[in-house]
């Protein structure tokens, strides 16, 4: 799915694993090593991070905001990618990437961009963890030649 931005599959990738690693990188700072890839990571950053911004949205620009949900957004994938596996692509109506996972038998995409400017901008019934549950049981029982989108 390139779109108009021209984003190859090799800039996508580059950019969540260096936005990734970043945040895990300044975050472990602080949360004691506990962002490790794993699924249930993702209640870390949920409650430590997320929850935490989202009280406080008011002292972050739009800029900062935007840093945020992007280098949070490529943790995410990157834990489904690790996990589940999947390739990276452009969403034009988003203007953001997004993972599909299970092609070419099924796809089931996820936007986690949104999700995460959702859940700072709305709170927690915008839950990162049943977010993420949603994806692993779309995964987990999909049947061939379904499409499926989380966000």
């Amino acid at each position: 799915m390139k779109g108009k931005n021209q984003n190859t599959q090799k800039d996508i990738i580059v950019n969540i694993l260096v936005n990734a690693n970043t945040f895990v990188t300044k975050c472990n700072n602080f949360l004691n090593n506990m962002l490790d890839y794993s699924i249930e990571s993702l209640q870390i950053v949920e409650e430590e991070i997320l929850e935490k911004v989202s009280k406080n949205l008011q002292n972050y620009d739009e800029i900062m905001q935007s840093f945020i949900i992007n280098q949070t957004g490529s943790y995410i994938f990157e834990v489904a990618r690790r996990n589940f596996g999947g390739k990276y692509y452009w969403y034009d109506p988003l203007n953001q990437p997004m993972l599909i996972t299970g092609q070419p038998i099924f796809e089931v995409s996820m936007v986690a961009f949104e999700k995460v400017k959702q859940r700072i901008e709305n709170g927690s019934k915008h839950n990162i963890p049943f977010f993420f549950k949603g994806y692993t049981h779309s995964v987990r029982t999909a049947k061939q030649g379904d499409q499926i989108m989380i966000y």
